[in-house]
């Protein structure tokens, strides 16, 4: 399972009213640390596909969302679980610990 693009029209569908956990990635492209972790995020994608779908949602093209859920720096990961904020990770981390987080969120 690869990492889907979501947007501001697309977020309350693909996001909120999903019937499973949702991990949510803001990013730009011209940000460094988001583009390394993205290689670790489709790799997540493909292992934890059964318990959390993952999306990215570029801040640039979609401001109305990342300034809804406040947004500061990115990349910011946010996880949503029946429609909420259940977990926050701000900055790039590494596989094993982007795992551990998302586990010990859903």
């Amino acid at each position: 399972m690869s990492v889907e693009k979501v947007s501001d029209h697309s977020f309350e569908a693909d996001v909120i009213n999903s019937s499973q956990p949702v991990l949510v990635d803001f990013w730009a492209e011209w940000c460094g640390p988001c583009r390394m972790v993205a290689p670790v995020l489709d790799e997540v994608a493909g292992e934890l596909a059964s318990k959390v779908k993952i999306v990215k949602l570029n801040v640039d093209e979609n401001p109305e969302t990342a300034s809804k859920f406040g947004i500061m720096s990115i990349p910011t990961l946010l996880l949503f679980k029946d429609g909420k904020i259940a977990s926050r990770q701000v900055g790039a981390a590494p596989k094993a610990k982007l795992i551990s987080w998302i586990n010990s969120a859903v």
